[in-house]
């Protein structure tokens, strides 16, 4: 029979193993969230890969899936066992490798499933990030196993996030589920659901900056109906006023657009709002009418669908960010810069259109129509 000592020793032996394998497999992982190949492959990290890993007809998010809310579990055990009495280590030995045999290289099997050729690269991006997240806060769980045959301390176990020490077991369990949680929502959506999911974000985005704009231009029209009798009276207030308050409010004026207009700021709002709201509606239509249509898995045989998905999905990624910068030039009443970027906005625009004009079989559909009158009311000024 092993003695206590022995038991320990071989309970570190196992935590080192295992967090070895976690940081190999995450280095994986992280490699293809971040678009950089040549990293060594699950299989060949692994001395008894999992079947999985060359199964190209399993669901890749169901893998994803399973393999989270196995680690959930299996984090759950470990995060008791290292607070409650009495110390156990042959049963920590146990659930951590029952961990690093099956969870842990499923999931990083999975990401590796999640081929851009199938699934596009901003899914697999997308699942591979998320699976980083698992298992680098796997990792900070593992770290916390004792190595002195004794239960965490208090201060061990309940430290916060920020803590001078870090953070304890216990919050430390919560951010891990907290990222198996958001691994398995993912992979739960599925193919369509996740492409669906992050195009309606983008066109959320979209909104706000819609909003933001004719918020910003109802301001001016409010400020342009200020009596000049107001300003008079402010200019008899109490001396002590705050000057740089006062400096303040005349830089703020300088936000809005000015009641002569000098360079048509509020008829080039006019006709960006127009075309925003008409690239929010490109949006709402291309989930409804090409992205909703998709199987929930990707198809199997060769298919162009996924390369095409990438292209349009790129772009419409691209839009938003270019239209907060065109806030911006509007805020700034930079006129030549609202031209510049307005046409670098509804250029691209038009771009997506363009890529969603055709279906995913055949050459044409009621979309197809909507598309092209899209293109001529996005070209008018």
């Amino acid at each position: 029979m092993a003695s206590s000592g022995d038991k320990l020793r071989e309970l570190n032996n196992v935590t080192d193993n295992a967090l070895n394998i976690v940081g190999q497999l995450d280095a994986v992982v992280s490699s293809i969230a971040a678009h950089k190949p040549g990293t060594a492959s699950t299989a060949q990290l692994m001395a008894e890969p999992v079947a999985a890993v060359d199964n190209s007809n399993i669901d890749a998010l169901s893998l994803a899936h399973d393999s989270a809310s196995l680690i959930k579990a299996h984090a759950t055990k470990i995060s008791l066992l290292i607070i409650n009495e009495p110390f156990t280590p042959t049963a920590i030995a146990k659930v951590l490798r029952e961990l690093v045999a099956s969870p842990v290289p499923s999931l990083a099997a999975a990401v590796e499933l999640c081929t851009p050729r199938r699934y596009t690269r901003i899914i697999q991006q997308d699942v591979a990030w998320r699976a980083g997240r698992v298992l680098k806060e796997l990792k900070e769980l593992l770290s916390r196993i004792p190595r002195d045959g004794r239960v965490l301390s208090d201060a061990k176990r309940d430290a916060t996030s920020g803590a001078a020490g870090g953070r304890g077991s216990i919050a430390t369990t919560g951010v891990l589920w907290s990222a198996c949680d958001d691994l398995m929502a993912f992979a739960k959506r599925g193919f369509a659901g996740n492409l669906g999911y992050k195009v309606e974000q983008l066109r959320d985005t979209l909104k706000d900056v819609m909003e933001e704009l004719k918020n910003w231009g109802e301001e001016a029209d409010d400020d342009d109906g200020a009596g000049d009798d107001d300003n008079v009276d402010d200019a008899h207030g109490d001396d002590t006023d705050d000057a740089q308050a006062i400096l303040d409010g005349l830089m703020d004026s300088q936000r809005h657009i000015p009641r002569d207009d000098p360079d048509n700021i509020r008829e080039r709002l006019g006709s960006c709002l127009k075309r925003l709201r008409l690239t929010t509606l490109l949006y709402q239509a291309a989930v409804k009418r090409r992205i909703k249509p998709l199987p929930r898995l990707p198809p199997e045989s060769p298919s162009d669908i996924p390369v095409r998905l990438d292209e349009v999905v790129s772009v419409l990624k691209g839009i938003p960010e270019k239209f907060g910068n065109l806030a911006m030039a509007f805020y700034e009443l930079d006129a030549s810069e609202i031209d510049r970027l307005m046409d670098e906005c509804f250029f691209d625009a038009f771009a997506a259109s363009e890529l969603l004009v055709r279906p995913w079989e055949g050459q044409k559909d009621e979309f197809s129509d909507w598309a092209l009158r899209f293109q001529l009311e996005i070209k008018k000024s």
